[in-house]
């Protein structure tokens, strides 16, 4: 296939642990927003790590979903181009990590002319709210809809980068509050991972390698009462290695 033109572009995965209906099919309405004659019930929900993706409404592959992203200007760096394509196309300001993830360059990835994309994983903060278009909507990344072009593999890879990073530094920072429970984040290690953490341990390896630290504050008590829970704070804001040759591995 020969080009006459080449265009860059930026792709973003843009992660943050969400609370999805158990009984979501993807690309689907779910049970809160589903047509029926009875009365909406509220579904069950679970912690999953999501994905922020908008529907295509023309052809290209009309009606499949797709990364945030857009052509590289001329006037600007790669980084730049990603945050500004969050920005203004789905209004994601709030991202306390982005990172270069890989380059697809495939010549039949998109139909001509030819695109070759520099992707991006992109962390959003638990407590962040960012108000979306009417396009765009957070899918599980275990359930993914059908995906626009390559789109689906940035998305693997970008978890994988992610789960691998878990492991060695302290990058759950860009996912937590700015303070939490043990138990909230074991939740957002379980969702970012994929597989169930151990509180207990998850406390010890992350306070052993100074990845957290105590605020000498307390949760408000719940319902049912009893001890209040300690809360937490991430030791630093930035990404940084804590332990090279470490990693975290899913019950046996």
């Amino acid at each position: 296939m020969t080009h006459s033109s080449t265009i860059h572009e930026t792709l973003t995965a843009a992660f943050q642990v969400r609370r999805f209906p158990v009984t979501e099919s993807a690309g689907q309405p779910t049970s809160e927003t589903a047509h029926t004659d009875n009365p909406p019930t509220s579904p069950a929900m679970r912690t999953e790590l999501g994905v922020l993706l908008w529907q295509r409404a023309m052809e290209p592959q009309t009606g499949t979903w797709s990364l945030p992203g857009g052509r590289l200007r001329d006037d600007e760096e790669l980084d730049s181009s990603a945050r500004r394509q969050l920005a203004e196309k789905v209004d994601v300001r709030e991202l306390w990590h982005l990172e270069q993830l890989s380059v697809f360059s495939a010549p039949d990835r998109v139909p001509a002319p030819r695109r070759i994309a520099s992707a991006y994983l992109g962390l959003i903060p638990l407590d962040a709210d960012p108000q979306l278009p009417g396009d765009t909507r957070w899918h599980p990344v275990s359930r993914l809809p059908a995906m626009s072009f390559d789109h689906g593999t940035v998305v693997h890879h970008a978890r994988a980068r992610l789960a691998a990073k878990l492991s060695y530094t302290n990058i759950g920072f860009a996912l937590a509050p700015s303070s939490f429970s043990m138990s909230t984040l074991r939740e957002i290690y379980c969702a970012a991972l994929g597989y169930d953490v151990d509180t207990t341990n998850l406390q010890r390896v992350l306070t052993r390698r100074k990845v957290i630290t105590p605020t000498g504050a307390t949760a408000a008590p719940g319902r049912s009462g009893g001890r209040p829970a300690a809360l937490y704070r991430f030791t630093d804001s930035g990404i940084r290695v804590t332990d090279e040759f470490a990693a975290l591995r899913p019950p046996s």
